[in-house]
């Protein structure tokens, strides 16, 4: 079964939206879990928009399944996730003023910066994953820096696959064999929703865990957090 991991960024922009505290993060937080997510994303940013440094060192007290923090390995995030230590880390390189992440890692014109930083995650313990996209050369590079998954920019599937074209799944399932060989975990994650999860989970082999954000809780603004994260777990099942 793959993982489901909930994104709760837009929770937190709902919330910064109008100050103060609501919609509750870590109730929220404690109610997904309850309702059977298996792990906690959370991406801040350096200008703290949606997620807060501070979220990242509450959560770390009260998130009972997997926390997984994204982000842009600058000195400020290296500094958090060193502090929170969370089960996870995900390095993604979106710049400072991106509205989303937008692309995967060059893993080769990066490998030495990927390597070192990696190599200071791994010291403690914290599992690394490495945002990239389904390109042989650049999975073949997320290997050298040592890292102990990827997790696939799904953009392009999801785009695909809305638009009638099954085979956009075509190059995620030659990067999932590729991961297999080269004994990389494979996580999965952005566009990923309801219309597309289960065809893509099932598409691919030893898919370990999605991250989805956006569409859940756009989704659960129509069917509640709670039905909606079943029907994702039916979903990877």
């Amino acid at each position: 079964m793959t993982k489901l991991s909930v994104n709760v960024n837009k929770i937190a922009t709902l919330r910064n939206a109008r100050g103060g505290n609501v919609p509750d993060l870590i109730k929220t937080v404690k109610d997904i879990e309850s309702f059977g997510a298996q792990g906690i994303t959370i991406h801040p940013r350096p200008d703290e928009r949606h997620i807060r440094y501070q979220d990242a060192r509450d959560l770390k007290a009260i998130v009972k399944t997997e926390l997984n923090i994204e982000g842009n390995p600058v000195e400020k995030f290296i500094n958090l996730v060193l502090e929170v230590q969370p089960a996870q880390v995900t390095l993604v390189p979106d710049s400072v003023d991106a509205i989303t992440s937008n692309a995967g890692w060059d893993t080769i014109k990066n490998r030495a910066f990927l390597k070192e930083v990696i190599a200071e995650f791994k010291s403690k313990g914290i599992r690394t994953s490495i945002f990239v996209d389904p390109v042989a050369e650049m999975i073949e590079g997320a290997k050298e820096t040592g890292t102990d998954r990827i997790e696939l920019y799904t953009e392009a599937f999801a785009v695909g696959f809305k638009e009638g074209h099954p085979n956009a799944v075509k190059p995620y399932v030659e990067a999932a064999l590729l991961a297999q060989d080269l004994n990389l975990g494979l996580n999965a994650g952005h566009d990923l929703s309801l219309e597309n999860v289960k065809f893509f989970a099932d598409s691919l082999p030893g898919l370990l865990e999605v991250s989805i954000g956006h569409a859940l809780i756009a989704e659960a603004l129509y069917d509640g957090l709670e039905e909606t994260i079943q029907s994702y777990l039916e979903a990877l099942s």
